[in-house]
């Protein structure tokens, strides 16, 4: 088998570890070839014999390259590739390459309309078919920085209200589905304005990213956070009940009461109040994300009626 252009046969690709392909064939001697050629190139692999079965695999969401054989039954590599196309529920895109022996350029461009993103021709050269995903990964990689900016707050780096929006509901349809809890905290920065008025809009900046900073290495890896205007924080906390919420927000209440944030105009003491709500559980009336959020927002409302600087919660 050929290698790539200054790569060894066999040597792996050190940026492909990171990549999952799943790999559609039903011919088992053809299958196994290609899904060698693969693993020993660094990919990580799953296979299907047949396209239903790699509709299962896809609808979890973990991969981010399909290559699939043309020619199967019941359903062909046309066809799976539209029904790919179909789903709405990966987050990511999926780049399509079409393994197949037809050579009519109307075949070419069937499969390109079907939704296929590269065509390959049987029996695929090795050359050809790591430089063809390296290419795909090319294009993944730019898809994946340009959703990157879509979902992030520019200024502070982290999620912003359009990506709350988003991952919010499917964060409490999995809560539901497992039947785990999920907890949410609103923050809110106590005068904020005067911040601003008195030090400038570019120190206020300063602080926003300073809280931020401090909410990520007070929650836990699984949890995440998202800016929900102005000097409004959400924070998502998968299975976590309600105390377990709050007691992480007095966390952080404490840690920005006891220590002050550095900025451009000098060392300024800066609190935060809190809001906590878990989801309900009532599963005749299934509260949705906007439900769930004004409950936060109403025991938030509470935290700053209570003088500010607190928690407070829905059950309060």
């Amino acid at each position: 088998m050929n290698a790539l252009p200054g790569q060894r046969s066999g040597e792996a690709d050190a940026g492909s570890a990171q990549w999952r392909v799943l790999l559609v064939e039903d011919e088992p001697t053809q299958l196994r070839i290609v899904e060698r050629r693969l693993t020993k190139a660094g990919y990580v692999v799953d296979t299907a014999t047949d396209g239903q079965s790699a509709l299962n695999k896809l609808s979890t969401g973990r991969f981010h390259i399909l290559i699939t054989d043309w020619d199967m039954e019941p359903m062909d590599g046309a066809t799976l590739c539209r029904r790919v196309r179909e789903i709405t529920t990966l987050d990511s895109y999926v780049y399509i390459i079409m393994l197949t022996g037809h050579n009519q350029v109307a075949d070419v461009v069937a499969g390109f309309e079907a939704g296929a993103d590269d065509y390959l021709r049987k029996p695929a050269d090795d050359a050809e078919l790591l430089a063809r995903l390296k290419a795909g990964r090319r294009i993944l990689e730019l898809e994946q920085q340009v959703q990157r900016l879509s979902v992030t707050d520019p200024l502070i780096e982290i999620y912003n209200r359009r990506h709350l929006i988003v991952q919010l509901p499917r964060d409490i349809d999995r809560a539901r589905r497992y039947q785990r809890p999920l907890s949410i905290v609103l923050a809110d920065l106590d005068d904020f304005k005067r911040v601003n008025d008195e030090h400038g809009h570019h120190v206020g900046d300063q602080v926003l990213r300073s809280f931020a900073q401090r909410a990520s290495t007070a929650l836990r890896q699984c949890d995440w956070i998202a800016r929900y205007g102005g000097e409004e924080f959400v924070f998502v906390l998968p299975d976590t009940v309600l105390f377990g919420a709050a007691e992480a927000a007095e966390k952080l209440r404490a840690e920005c009461e006891g220590s002050l944030f550095e900025t451009s105009a000098g060392s300024l003491r800066v609190t935060a109040s809190f809001g906590v709500a878990e989801l309900a559980s009532d599963q005749a009336y299934p509260e949705g994300a906007d439900g769930f959020l004004r409950r936060a927002d109403l025991a938030l409302y509470k935290a700053k009626r209570d003088g500010r600087n607190c928690v407070r919660n829905s059950a309060a």
